[in-house]
C-alpha cells in the first residue's frame, strides 16, 4: 500500500529541513510544496489550519515577516482577512505543514511529525542542530514536549 505524504516546505528553514528529513528517515518519499512559490489555495490552507486543530492566527509566522508591517497583530480582524494576508504574502504561512493518512500537522517542533507518518523511523536520526531525536533501532530518545 502507497502512502502519500506531503510537505509544505520551506529549504531555508531548519525545521522544515529537520521534518523532511524524518519523513524520508521512514521510508517515505514526500510530496514537496514549496509553498513561497507554489502557495496552496484558500480552501486547501484552511483546511490544513482546520485539520491541524488550529486557529488561523496560530498558524501565521511572526518572525521574519510583513506580520508587524501590515497590523496583523490587531485582534479585531477575522479569520477571513488573516488568510487573505497568508496568501498575498505565503511567508506569513508557519511551516512546516505535513498532511499524511493519518492527519496534519505544523511540524513545530519537527518531532510532531512522528504522531502523523504513517510508517515507523528506520534507523537513528538526529536533528541539524545535533539534538538526538531517534535511536539506532528506530526508537524516540526524547519525546521533545
Amino acid at each position: 500500500m502507497t502512502t502519500t505524504v506531503t510537505i509544505y516546505h520551506n529549504p531555508a528553514c531548519g525545521t522544515s529541513r529537520n521534518t523532511l528529513a524524518m519523513i524520508r528517515n521512514s521510508g517515505a518519499e514526500p510530496v514537496i510544496v514549496e509553498y513561497l512559490q507554489h502557495p496552496p489555495q484558500r480552501e486547501q490552507l484552511a483546511a490544513m489550519i482546520r485539520d491541524a486543530r488550529l486557529s488561523v492566527r496560530d498558524a501565521i509566522r511572526q518572525k521574519g515577516t510583513p506580520y508587524a508591517e501590515l497590523g496583523l497583530d490587531n485582534p479585531a480582524l477575522a479569520d477571513e482577512q488573516l488568510l487573505d494576508a497568508m496568501l498575498a504574502h505565503p511567508i506569513l504561512i508557519n511551516r512546516p505543514f505535513v498532511v499524511s493518512t493519518l492527519g496534519t500537522r505544523l511540524c513545530r517542533p519537527s518531532e510532531l511529525v512522528l504522531e502523523i507518518l504513517p510508517n515507523p523511523q528506520q534507523g537513528a536520526f538526529t536533528k541539524e542542530d545535533g539534538e538526538v531525536v531517534i535511536d539506532a533501532r528506530g526508537q524516540r530518545v526524547s519525546p521533545g514536549r
